[in-house]
């Protein structure tokens, strides 16, 4: 088996509404969640997962330049990811399918981890 990241991309409209959710919908939608990767662990599959703060610092070029950001006020933003096993890409492509953030129109970015041994 190997390992893979689902990355979970949303809109950052749709993380501002998530905020505005009442506690009783909030916790639904983390049962959802929780249900998805509850099933994915029941296979065998599920590794680890963790949510990601919406705001952070980019670095970039080699003088490591250290600008603010990402910021929600971008289109797009990660909101979190997973590390499952899978037998190949399109078995950890089966797993993403089942990804509560479809019902908000976001996407799941699905890549091997590389291993070095």
């Amino acid at each position: 088996m190997n390992k893979y990241m689902l990355t979970f991309w949303n809109s950052a409209a749709h993380e501002a509404d998530f905020a505005e959710l009442s506690p009783e919908a909030i916790q639904a939608e983390i049962m959802k969640w929780q249900n998805w990767m509850g099933t994915m662990a029941a296979q065998g599959k599920f590794v680890s997962t963790d949510a990601l703060m919406p705001i952070g610092k980019t670095v970039s070029t080699s003088k490591h330049i250290i600008t603010d950001g990402p910021f929600t006020e971008g289109k797009e933003i990660i909101g979190g990811y997973a590390i499952v096993q899978a037998t190949d890409l399109d078995d950890a492509v089966e797993l993403a399918k089942g990804c509560p953030i479809f019902e908000t129109e976001g996407r799941v970015e699905v890549r091997q981890i590389q291993d070095f041994d």
